[in-house]
């Protein structure tokens, strides 16, 4: 019998449903509780009910029809909202995930259910041996895109069986107090700079973890695991609308697994989001470069990033050097003291090129700004008429490029004068056939205004490419990027310089390669896989000479070369538009593109932006821009969240500063791209 006093009219009763495997224990609850009840002690009364003699410290309440972890153990249920109509559930935070990786393996690890993602993904990459998180985030695969895989998966009749890396004793956030130490600037190098194997001396940096030496090569290591069967059965976006539909799957970064839907045992794919690799570094990295390279390598299988054949052949080449010795036991035990210092310094100048430059030269910043002066061939499309190709006498300073009639004519005013800052910049190479042309696109009023500057050499390109590249930025050629961007383009420009050598290449059939695991399906549909070999040997002579991390840094950055690098593109809707366009988000601007043709028509750099929100009443967002420019759109193929989030996790990251220690700002993060819904 209850009295009458404890059925008081503040009381009432409250259902919870426990998450425990006791098969002999109930899981259903009442409870009578009062609204001035706190968290704390709701749980307290429900443990003590259970009467399981178990380690409850990991457990919290869920509230299911909120979609809410009632984490603030000192708010009481009035606070909270909690009526007697709330079903809670009391279930563990830290639950199984399966992740895929960049490499396409699949690990198996406990994450947290109810930090916010952001966290969620420090954690993972801390179990992983990742560094700089904030570049990662977590992608749901679209239902699209898993379409044609479950039409191949019917018509299968074996089953695959996925091969899992399990790491659940990994430590979860409460036991990894150790692990930054990982990420030390002063400690031992954990990685062989030349060819990314764990130090023998610093793998018990691992013991804590489940990473060990083993796992730590799977994920470091590039595992040949694709066919043509394999490639044909993934997502190959056909079209811009197609590769929107890749990005439109991002998780909220500022919410939690569990409030996403997201439940015990699911798969998620780990990628990198962010397309600014900072501060990377062979002697730390070696997961990092390895999952950055496989990530490109995929990208590049998949057409999701279009290039050239020549460019097709030198990812090839690249691919195929890396597999080689990757498997090799040469590579594992590279221990050649006379090559290190020279290796060293290679990496040095590709860790350079690849941060964007070292503002190490500070002298050459502040004195006069070098210019440019030579005769181009300029090009303009015409409309119903052959291209206009003629020589010009070129200048080009500070951020703009004029041309005058002939070279003497270069002290009276110019035909025209261009400024570039803002433009977009387009490479259009052929070292076969001798084209080296850069395409300009400059934003005008109306749109974008198309200039084509065609070079006689592959020096007279890498300089004005270079000139270029920076001007668009806002930068002249005195910042200190200027002179690594040229070594950049040269390099690029260099392995796509291959000559045939009869006996590099004489009996492709004696060499065992499966060309089809590194070119895209058009290419072993166009060639025969002899053709092919042949091919991929040839352009193999310009890069067998490099050790195993370098040539992954070479393959990043010779995808960090192509023209639609970093863009993520969205379907969306401009305010006052009748048709659907496509926006392309990059690290330093937004392009509106047009969904039929592909071209750009409208570029708008993030340096220029004022300030940006979200109207979430109508998923409208917002951007004002100098100069009175402002732009509104609805996104089509995806929440208006995730472009919102990209923008703002763009511009923090720009934020970072090698002077600064390796904890990250997340508050500064939510408030840059948490929005207020």
């Amino acid at each position: 019998m209850i009295s009458s006093s404890e059925y008081g009219s503040h009381s009432w009763e409250l259902l919870v449903t426990v998450d425990h495997h006791h098969e002999e224990v109930q899981k259903e609850f009442l409870l009578r509780v009062t609204g001035d009840l706190h968290i704390g002690g709701l749980m307290l009364k429900l443990v003590e009910q259970i009467k399981i003699s178990q380690d409850w410290s990991d457990y919290a309440l869920w509230w299911e029809q909120k979609k809410c972890w009632l984490l603030k153990t000192h708010w009481t249920l009035d606070k909270c909202g909690v009526q007697a109509d709330a079903k809670l559930f009391f279930t563990t935070q830290h639950k199984m995930l399966r992740l895929r990786l960049p490499n396409m393996k699949t690990v198996r690890l406990k994450v947290s259910f109810s930090s916010m993602v952001f966290r969620a993904v420090s954690d993972i990459c801390k179990i992983l041996n990742i560094r700089r998180s904030e570049e990662l985030s977590l992608l749901k695969q679209s239902e699209d895109t898993l379409k044609k895989k479950k039409k191949k998966d019917k018509n299968s009749k074996e089953p695959v069986t996925e091969d899992i890396l399990n790491l659940c004793n990994s430590p979860v956030s409460s036991g990894l107090s150790g692990s930054p130490g990982l990420y030390s600037k002063t400690m031992t190098p954990i990685y062989d700079p030349i060819s990314g194997t764990p130090a023998s001396s610093t793998i018990t940096w691992f013991s804590d973890s489940p990473l060990t030496e083993q796992n730590c090569s799977i994920l470091a290591f590039s595992h040949l695991n694709c066919s043509p069967e394999t490639l044909a059965e993934m997502y190959q976006p056909r079209t811009l609308a197609d590769k929107a539909k890749l990005n439109a799957g991002w998780l909220d970064s500022s919410r939690s697994l569990m409030e996403q839907g997201i439940l015990e045992d699911d798969q998620l794919l780990l990628r990198f989001k962010y397309y600014t690799f900072f501060d990377l570094n062979p002697k730390y990295d070696a997961v990092r470069i390895n999952q950055i390279y496989e990530q490109a390598r995929w990208a590049i299988l998949l057409e999701e990033i279009d290039c050239t054949e020549e460019e097709m052949l030198i990812f090839a080449a690249l691919q195929y050097h890396i597999s080689k010795l990757s498997l090799s036991s040469e590579a594992q035990d590279f221990t050649c003291e006379s090559e290190v210092d020279e290796v060293e310094a290679a990496l040095s100048n590709l860790e350079v090129t690849l941060e964007g430059g070292n503002a190490s030269n500070i002298l050459e910043d502040i004195t006069d700004i070098p210019k440019l002066a030579d005769y181009l061939r300029l090009v303009r499309p015409r409309k119903l008429s052959l291209k206009a190709i003629k020589p010009y006498w070129f200048v080009f300073k500070d951020t703009s490029v004029s041309y005058f009639k002939n070279k003497e004519s270069a002290q009276g005013e110019p035909i025209e004068k261009l400024n570039l800052k803002g433009c977009e910049v387009v490479p259009d190479v052929n070292v076969a056939a001798k084209k080296f042309g850069i395409k300009l696109l400059i934003p005008v009023a109306d749109g974008m205004n198309e200039v084509y500057l065609r070079c006689d050499n592959e020096n007279q390109y890498a300089r004005w490419m270079a000139a270029c590249v920076l001007a668009s930025k806002g930068k002249t050629m005195a910042d200190s990027s200027y002179h690594p961007e040229v070594h950049k383009i040269l390099s690029f420009l260099k392995m796509k310089n291959w000559t045939m050598s009869p006996q590099a290449v004489s009996d492709p059939e004696s060499i065992d390669m499966k060309p089809e695991c590194f070119v895209s399906l058009r290419y072993t549909k166009k060639y025969k896989p002899k053709q092919l070999v042949a091919r991929i040997l040839e352009a193999h002579q310009n890069v067998s000479h490099m050790p195993l991390v370098e040539a992954k840094l070479r393959f990043i950055q010779a995808w960090q070369s192509l023209p639609e690098f970093g863009l993520s593109y969205y379907v969306v809707r401009f305010k006052g538009s009748k048709k659907d366009d496509v926006l392309g988000v990059s690290y330093n601007r937004l392009i509106r593109i047009d969904i039929a043709t592909g071209d750009p028509i409208t570029t708008w750099r993030f340096s220029n932006m004022k300030q940006w929100n979200v109207n979430w009443e109508i998923r409208q967002v917002a951007i004002e821009f100098d100069q009175n420019v402002s732009i509104a759109f609805t996104c089509l193929s995806a929440d208006c969240k995730i472009i919102h989030e990209y923008i703002g996790g763009y511009i923090f990251l720009s934020t970072r500063s090698k002077d600064q220690n390796e904890t990250l700002d997340e508050d500064l993060f939510h408030k840059l791209t948490g929005g207020q819904e």
